[in-house]
């Protein structure tokens, strides 16, 4: 048979056909990824479930908040578990659908589904908005010492320049709207309370790590 992945044996290609077909034809009809972008993605994510077993179908949460810190380089821990928040429920697997939205968001160059995304970890909440207290406590991170009363001082002032900034109608809460009009205007904005996405200069290392062809450097 002709082998879509040369490291699997006959058995594992089939089963990898047998599970995922419908999903793959799925996929390159629902996102942005070709065809063979997708078979791709699912072709990683079914090596790491392999490791959980030969008989196992699914990539556990453990594996996948490895790959933030190895392969995304996002080592903010709150970040990546909302992150895991946006895209599962599930409390110790990953589906295959989590998998691909994850990377439909992650490899992406449309400013508004990554704005969305970004805007929806930082709320991580029903509410829909951005107030103070969650504002306050984002920014703590950004500053840290042996000062107490400075760095208090510091993430107090931070967090006013944010609201200045980010709550253009004044109400003491930052809405998704008015988050969307600030980015639009400054995209270097976007993850104004910690790093959601991988870096540019990480996407070259991601895209030869899921074989993603049109994300290879031109040159």
């Amino acid at each position: 048979m002709n082998r879509i992945d040369s490291t699997m044996d006959d058995m594992a290609n089939t089963r990898f056909l047998t599970l995922y077909n419908s999903l793959i034809k799925q996929f390159a009809a629902t996102t942005d990824f070709s065809y063979n972008g997708v078979l791709c993605l699912l072709i990683v994510y079914y090596k790491f479930a392999q490791v959980n077993g030969e008989s196992s179908k699914l990539m556990t949460k453990k594996q996948l908040h490895n790959l933030f810190l190895v392969l995304f380089r996002i080592y903010d821990i709150t970040i990546i578990n909302r992150v895991l928040l946006n895209i599962t429920t599930d409390v110790r697997f990953v589906s295959p659908e989590a998998w691909m939205q994850l990377f439909s968001v992650y490899l992406t160059d449309k400013l508004e589904v990554r704005m969305e995304f970004a805007f929806k970890v930082y709320t991580n909440s029903g509410a829909g908005v951005l107030n103070r207290e969650r504002v306050g406590m984002a920014v703590e991170k950004f500053f840290t010492g042996d000062d107490d009363d400075e760095i208090n001082e510091l993430r107090a002032d931070m967090c006013e320049f944010i609201f200045n900034k980010f709550d253009t109608d004044k109400d003491g809460v930052i809405s998704y709207d008015e988050y969307q009009y600030v980015v639009s205007n400054q995209p270097a904005l976007m993850e104004f309370l910690g790093q959601v996405f991988p870096d540019v200069k990480d996407l070259c290392l991601i895209a030869y790590c899921t074989n993603i062809e049109v994300l290879f450097p031109s040159d």
